[in-house]
């Protein structure tokens, strides 16, 4: 692809994934991250693990500049907490519905 064809930088999809485990860690972890094939590559994971994904391209592009292993800063705490209640939502909605289909 020359550089003519490549897409602007903004349309190339990114990811980050991040991990919080309260016994282990003081804050939320940064634990991939990357663009292009490797932002599909993270996606599909999380779906095949039944990780819920939460769109916010603002956010990915703060969080991509942040190494792999590094905690996110104070400063971001606010906006990803957001983010884990949408993910304990996410994960209470799942739990409802495999009891319910148990019954």
């Amino acid at each position: 692809m020359s550089a003519a064809e490549k897409p602007p930088r903004a349309m190339i999809k990114k990811a980050v994934a991040l991990r919080y485990q309260p016994a282990r860690d003081q804050a939320p972890v940064v634990s991939a991250k990357g663009q292009g094939r490797l932002a599909d590559k993270i996606i599909a994971l999380a779906q095949e693990h039944g990780v819920p994904i939460k769109e916010d391209p603002d956010l990915v592009e703060i969080l991509a500049r942040l190494e792999v292993d590094q905690e996110i800063p104070p400063d971001l705490y606010l906006v990803v907490a957001e983010i884990l209640a949408f993910v304990y939502k996410a994960n209470d909605r799942w739990r409802e519905r495999m009891l319910s289909q148990r019954r």
